[in-house]
């Protein structure tokens, strides 16, 4: 196996399928049963969802509310997600624990490292919700963050595009897709692949990062098998 414990960064975007808004239930079991054939494999697999399905701290900046009011109503609309997805991993047959970075006892664990390394040794996903528990860090920080903390040994960023291209491939049919790309040349070049504080996180750690279509059945787990899928950055 190529990789022994990984942390899977979902958009929240990604769980409207095709929706406008909300959780669409057909991704989410979509989403669940490849987790599953991946955690069958034998992997260790945390996850971090996104909230912006549901809400995003920038909108309500956008529209005259203090934007740490706004990120951390973005929190919870991450909790709301993670819920979805624990309920649909649980559905598939997983063992699986939530932790959140702000207190919500009732629904969550708090978030404590040594805890949530003990349930991925022990064969639980573990979701990790509300972000890093402060606003103006994004869910991509709080993937890079959780990823480093548990030792993960990648993070995979699972997008609706499969890989990292020299330009938009929606707006540029020429553009290109990079296999492997370094840190400081996707940084040369522009490209986004995570938001800058998560990016910096992830090089200084050297933690690499594989960006990969998820919405294809299979990809995940021919990834985690040796397959090129989806484009990596790593130092």
């Amino acid at each position: 196996m190529k990789y022994r414990r990984i942390l899977l960064k979902l958009s929240g975007e990604s769980l409207m399928g095709e929706k406008q808004f909300g959780i669409d239930n057909k991704r989410l079991s979509t989403y669940a049963s490849q987790i599953k054939e991946i955690h069958e494999l034998g992997v260790e697999v945390a996850i971090v969802i996104g909230g912006g399905n549901i809400f995003r701290g920038v909108q309500a900046e956008e529209g005259g509310m203090d934007r740490t009011h706004g990120d951390y109503m973005g929190m919870l609309a991450t909790m709301i997600n993670s819920m979805a997805l624990q309920a649909a991993l649980e559905s598939a047959g997983l063992s699986t624990r939530l932790q959140s970075a702000i207190e919500m006892k009732e629904i969550s664990e708090p978030y404590v490292r040594r805890r949530a390394v003990r349930h991925l040794e022990k064969g639980r996903v573990v979701i990790f919700g509300a972000g890093t528990g402060n606003p103006f860090f994004t869910t991509d920080s709080a993937a890079s963050l959780r990823a480093i903390e548990i030792n993960a040994d990648v993070i995979l960023k699972g997008t609706r595009v499969d890989g990292i291209y020299t330009a938009d491939p929606e707006k540029d049919p020429s553009a290109t897709k990079f296999d492997t790309i370094t840190f400081d040349d996707a940084y040369a070049r522009g490209l986004k692949v995570m938001d800058m504080t998560a990016f910096t996180l992830c090089k200084e750690n050297d933690l690499p990062i594989i960006v990969f279509d998820m919405d294809t059945p299979g990809n995940l787990k021919r990834l985690l098998e040796g397959e090129q899928v989806g484009t990596i950055v790593r130092n």
